[in-house]
């Protein structure tokens, strides 16, 4: 085959990807503008705490949101958009990760301000960057059971934060948790709903930027949001390189700022499996690492223009399942929309002035999304004759404690507290590990995994040679496994596959990568190879 020919196949292989899609321009935007509405609040969060932290008046504050716009918004358009070696290429929307909030406020508290902070983001960034590819490798240790795990894990963590929203997002005012909020948050909702059942494509796909506008246009008319400080900050302004000075470096602060990269590395990893699962497209090692590494190459610039870590968001994930809208260019065109909102704090202000509760009543329905994907992911496991029910249990336990009880960690070192402070990380760390030591480590010792009290069933394959032990009288069975009309049966009554070795090697790898769960995965594995 020509290098030409085989050139032309590829793009088109990559055109037909639902990744790929193009839509007018129009719609592109829009759908691009309702991934901003969905994530403005997370993505102001982060600079507005650390800016009260380093003790910064309104100015300052208002300098750092504006820089985290814009490096977000070139985040997002280099992860979504992708050049060599750097990009996932699927729709993911980027910004500032709030895993590494408690690192920066410990650094600001050692007195040497900003300076110290952005050191620390460059250097760690940097290193994060080299390791990356190897980081990527990991992937197949991330079957469905951990995946579907970690995809509702975040959607359960973000509840906290649509809750919040819905009661009126700052904790200190008076009118925090009052009825109206609430009420607002829910008649959003009630639209959201409404709009999603109309049987126009265009609407239902743009029912949670449709509610935001209603939302919004009703809080105004009755005096509950105010515009008239749209103005204040100037009309353009270009982010300052190094506004609050050149970076200064110490080997504690990069320390302790790359273990949050690890962590960083964790949620991006688990965003873009997630996304690539509601997409439908391939996930691999490759496409991992040059996420990973596009995520280091944005959280390395961002200091240079006043910001900070980026990662993807994941309530952007859930806006994609929710809306079908599949399209990286999508995502593409709300990094543009971020970057103009870097340059333009008038622009930024009229999105600021959206109620929080308008965005609480969305964030139910975009938050709630991401964990039914995962549940749907995870019944698609198959739970008989393993132990994936104990690995669901405890990492998902894991991933909610520090949600619903913040402070749980608050009297470990410090270093803990950063890592399992998160609870999609406390969920991602736990099912790598349990699937590690479950499925991979011990996945060859069957008589001690079907001693389990945990264990119902069995679900594997006996090699041609293993029979010639049979006829030599030697115990080759599992437990309940029987002889039946020249077939081994398990306990279920259901047939074990005898293979040859070549074909036992196949399923010893496809079982590895997640896609044998049950008996009829084995016999389509074994299927798909014999026919090629």
């Amino acid at each position: 085959m020509s290098a030409t020919k085989q050139s032309s196949q590829e793009d088109h292989a990559a055109a037909v990807l639902p990744e790929n899609e193009k839509l007018p321009i129009a719609n592109s935007f829009a759908y691009g503008l309702q991934h901003v509405l969905t994530m403005y609040g997370g993505i102001i969060a982060v600079p507005l705490i650390i800016g009260k932290a380093a003790g910064l008046d309104g100015n300052g504050i208002s300098v750092l949101i504006a820089s985290c716009l814009f490096m977000g918004g070139l985040a997002t358009i280099l992860q979504s958009f992708g050049v060599p070696f750097f990009g996932s290429k699927l729709p993911l929307v980027q910004g500032v990760s709030f895993s590494g909030v408690a690192t920066m406020t410990s650094i600001l508290a050692g007195g040497d301000g900003l300076p110290e902070v952005f050191g620390a983001v460059i250097v760690a960034s940097v290193i994060g960057l080299l390791v990356a590819p190897a980081f990527a490798r990991i992937v197949r240790f991330f079957p469905p059971v951990v995946t579907g795990t970690v995809i509702t894990t975040i959607g359960l963590s973000l509840m906290p934060v649509a809750a919040g929203w819905a009661m009126g997002g700052d904790a200190e005012a008076a009118d925090y948790g009052s009825v109206r909020n609430i009420l607002i948050a829910v008649g959003t909702l009630a639209v959201v709903l409404i709009l999603s059942r109309i049987p126009i494509p265009m609407v239902s796909r743009l029912s949670i930027l449709l509610a935001i506008v209603v939302g919004t246009v009703v809080s105004l008319i009755f005096g509950w949001t105010d515009f008239s400080h749209v103005l204040d900050r100037g009309i353009l302004a270009v982010p300052q390189p190094f506004a609050f000075g050149m970076p200064s470096f110490s080997v504690a602060a990069i320390v302790s700022m790359f273990i949050v990269i690890i962590v960083t590395f964790a949620e991006t990893t688990a965003d873009i499996i997630a996304v690539g699962g509601i997409v439908r497209t391939k996930v691999d090692s490759k496409r991992i690492a040059n996420g990973l590494r596009a995520d280091m190459l944005s959280s390395a610039v961002s200091p240079v223009f006043n910001s900070f870590t980026q990662s993807a968001f994941a309530q952007n994930v859930g806006l994609v399942a929710i809306t079908g809208v599949k399209s990286r260019f999508v995502t593409v065109a709300g990094g543009a929309i971020l970057v103009v909102l870097g340059l333009l704090p008038v622009m930024g202000g009229v999105v600021a002035a959206v109620p929080s509760p308008v965005l609480g009543g969305a964030g139910v329905v975009l938050f709630g999304t991401v964990a039914a994907s995962g549940i749907r992911t995870l019944s698609k496991v198959e739970y008989e004759g393993n132990l994936n029910m104990i690995i669901v249990a405890v990492s998902l336990a894991f991933g909610i404690i520090p949600v619903v009880e913040p402070d749980f960690y608050h009297d470990f070192p410090s270093w803990i507290g950063i890592i399992f402070h998160s609870g999609i990380s406390s969920a991602t760390l736990m099912a790598v590990l349990l699937n590690l030591v479950f499925n991979h480590i011990g996945a060859r010792n069957k008589d001690r995994t079907n001693r389990s009290v945990f264990v119902a069933g069995t679900g594997r394959v006996i090699r041609w040679d293993d029979l010639e032990r049979l006829m030599n009288n030697e115990t080759i069975l599992a437990d309940g496994e029987s002889i039946k009309d020249v077939t081994i049966v398990d306990s279920n009554g259901e047939e074990v596959p005898v293979v040859t070795a070549r074909q036992h090697q196949i399923v010893v790898e496809a079982a590895e990568n997640g896609e044998v769960t049950c008996q009829d995965d084995i016999r389509r594995v074994i299927k798909e190879n014999d026919e090629e």
